[in-house]
């Protein structure tokens, strides 16, 4: 594989179409980088399936985003990030960020208290993952993980201001709000979506990290100090992969993309 350039695309993906999130925000922070998005739509969810066969298929996505050039990975899912980031990272050649320590680095150094929440999926959650990356940056920290299962199925649904919503949002967060934190990590992609919502739920009890925008924010200074941040002024080149087209993807990656989603091609890994 010939070295990195900085025209060189970057590399994001999920095991479906929550890490659109973090194309929309990369699009946001490095409107000139060119961007290859992979969803593994056709064996999504990843959460019920086991650690080998996670590590093994979060590789095979890997090693064919390697192969179009990119100049780095994004593990935009976090069950992927949770499980198999340290094996992705030994047999990469080019940098490799995950949303997981994106968003305990950021969660880490907003906190004054050192108090810390963390919502996402079971899966994510009864992984321990973001509280291994909290720990691992200051063993003083406290961290306090609530999973929020019905969060993703009414993101999809498109109920992102939804009377259902609200009061779903208020329920899992009522045993957080007893406990003495100041940071709350979304620690799922979908939930970038309902942001404002939870906004308005949580209020001034605490200051909401955004894995997603955390992760640009790494991307644009890793990017600054390798060299690689993309000279050229023009319109970039976004392109979009998945293993199966089901029949709402396209509303709904719209929906999380936040903009049409054009060059969409289905691959056979």
């Amino acid at each position: 594989m010939q070295a990195s350039q900085p025209s060189h695309p970057i590399g994001v993906f999920d095991s479906g179409v929550g890490g659109l999130t973090v194309v929309r925000a990369l699009m946001d922070r490095l409107p000139f980088e060119n961007i290859i998005y992979f969803g593994d739509t056709a064996r999504v969810p990843y959460g019920v399936k086991s650690v080998a066969t996670i590590e093994h298929f979060t590789q095979q996505i890997a090693d064919f985003l390697l192969k179009q050039q990119v100049k780095m990975l994004i593990i935009a899912c976090n069950t992927m990030a949770a499980v198999a980031a340290d094996k992705v990272r030994a047999a990469s050649p080019v940098p490799v960020l995950d949303v997981i320590e994106a968003g305990a680095k950021h969660a880490t150094s907003v906190t004054r208290s050192g108090g810390i929440g963390v919502i996402g999926t079971p899966a994510t959650i009864n992984s321990n993952a973001y509280a291994r990356a909290i720990h691992q940056l200051d063993p003083s920290f406290r961290v306090y993980s609530q999973a929020c299962p019905l969060f993703v199925p009414l993101v999809e649904e498109g109920w992102l201001d939804h009377p259902v919503t609200r009061l779903t949002a208020q329920e899992y967060l009522k045993p957080v709000f007893v406990e003495s934190i100041d940071t709350l990590v979304l620690g799922c992609t979908h939930y970038p979506l309902i942001k404002p919502l939870l906004l308005d739920v949580v209020g001034n009890r605490m200051q909401l990290v955004d894995s997603a925008l955390s992760i640009a924010d790494q991307t644009a200074e890793l990017l600054k100090k390798q060299g690689l941040s993309n000279p050229a002024h023009s319109v970039p080149d976004y392109r979009y992969y998945v293993t199966d087209l089901p029949v709402r993807f396209q509303a709904v990656g719209e929906r999380f993309l936040g903009r049409s989603l054009n060059h969409l091609e289905r691959v056979s890994l």
